[in-house]
Parts: C-alpha cells; sequence; structure tokens
C-alpha cells in the first residue's frame, strides 16, 4: 500500500467511527422521541419542552389539546413541542443522594495553621476624594 491509499483508508475509518459514535445514537434518540409523540393518547401525563405539565384531553394528526390544571385551561399545542409522558422531577435517585451527604461530610482540605501574627484589618470607608481650592 502506498501513502495516498492508507490516507483514504483513514478517512473511510474515522468516517464510520464518527458514524457509530455521534450520528447512529442520535438517530435513535429521534427515532424514539417520534415514536413517543405518535403514541400520544387521551388521558396521558406529558411535560412539554417549556415545562408546562399537562393532561392529554385531545389528539390531531399535528397538534395535541392538554389542560393544565384543575380549572380546566386548555392549550392547544403541536406533537413536537412534547419532551416526555409523564411529569419530570427535579428530584436525584436515594443512592447520588445518600453518595453526596458522604462527600459533605468529609472535609476535602483541611484549614490552614493560625499564625501569631495579626491579619490586616479590612478597610471599611474610602476616604472622600479633596475638594480643590481657588
Amino acid at each position: 500500500m502506498n501513502q495516498g491509499t492508507s490516507t483514504i483508508l483513514m478517512l473511510v475509518v474515522l468516517f464510520v467511527i464518527m458514524y457509530f459514535l455521534m450520528i447512529r445514537p442520535e438517530n435513535k434518540r429521534k427515532k424514539k422521541a417520534q415514536e413517543m409523540r405518535d403514541s400520544l393518547k387521551k388521558g396521558d401525563v406529558i411535560t412539554t419542552i417549556g415545562g408546562i405539565v399537562g393532561k392529554v384531553v385531545q389528539v390531531n394528526n399535528e397538534t395535541i389539546v392538554i389542560e393544565t390544571s384543575d380549572d380546566r385551561v386548555r392549550m392547544e399545542l403541536t406533537k413536537w413541542a412534547v419532551s416526555t409522558v409523564g411529569v419530570q422531577t427535579g428530584e436525584q435517585p436515594a443512592a447520588d443522594k445518600d453518595k453526596k451527604k458522604k462527600e459533605k461530610e468529609e472535609p476535602a482540605v483541611e484549614a490552614p495553621a493560625k499564625t501569631d501574627e495579626p491579619a490586616e484589618e479590612p478597610v471599611d470607608e474610602i476616604p472622600a476624594p479633596e475638594e480643590e481650592k481657588n
């Protein structure tokens, strides 16, 4: 193999690696999201990409109508605005919380030893500029 053939081979290998690491997973995510949006039905609780939580009351080809509260406030949204089916919460799993508690309990760095020298006191006030005398 000469140098030109090996360069072309390296570019092809690089493209294949990029496809499997970047392009293919993104296409899978898009396909899964589209399937979720197509399977919406009356009664599902959804969260939109803007964070609005509501219950689906009507499904059309490209839009859905949701109720956002007990006051029967209805909103019509496009299907692509649906983020998830179900309510998203900001809570972390219990295992992550326990791990973070343990990290907080253990001090990361010890405080430096105090010296006998007095520390400089911060200046509380800045003196006013002197006025010019004419």
